[in-house]
């Protein structure tokens, strides 16, 4: 490869104007670089999809995944049970084996609870979209609601939704226990 090396000069006295000269040539050898490799997964991976799709066999509707310790999240359960009359969503704590593999199945770690997670048969929702998915969900005037509230910019949702679920403790509280929901 070769590279022509440039100086510049300062600025001089008489006008300001910059002199722009040119070197001699230089020959630079490139060296290659491994940034990543592929690999092929273990033996022993689990796909989730396919280990967790008993849970929509006999039952398609889709499962609501909470923080079962949170006041806020109990809460919001309490809501919606309340607002779905008929029962279109299931619940499950995050914090259940259950909730640990649905998850992995929506590509997150098993022990993060960081989030309100929706999960259907074919597509999880985090966050902010999880919450317009659930309210799609449940008894008017929610859906409507969840319909104008799709034109807020997805980044200024989430960025609400994570500092409500990061002071989620220190504003709402937590429970010793997770209630237990049925359908």
């Amino acid at each position: 490869m070769t590279v022509k090396a440039v100086q510049l000069q300062p600025f001089l006295a008489h006008g300001g104007r910059r002199r722009l000269t040119v070197a001699s040539t230089v020959n630079v050898k490139r060296r290659a670089a491994t940034f990543a490799t592929l690999s092929t997964p273990p033996r022993d991976a689990v796909d989730w999809v396919q280990a967790t799709n008993s849970f929509f066999e006999t039952d398609s509707r889709p499962i609501m995944l909470f923080d079962g310790v949170c006041n806020l999240w109990n809460g919001g359960v309490r809501f919606v049970r309340d607002n779905d009359r008929n029962r279109r969503i299931r619940y499950e704590a995050l914090q259940s084996e259950a909730g640990r593999d649905l998850l992995r199945r929506s590509g997150r770690a098993p022990d993060d609870i960081s989030s309100v997670v929706l999960v259907e048969k074919e597509r999880s929702y985090i966050k902010s979209e999880a919450v317009l998915k659930i309210m799609e969900y449940i008894d008017l005037p929610f859906p409507q609601l969840a319909f104008f509230m799709q034109f807020v910019p997805l980044f200024v949702r989430d960025f609400v939704y994570d500092n409500v679920a990061n002071n989620r403790y220190n504003i709402f509280g937590r429970s010793e226990s997770c209630e237990v929901y049925y359908d």
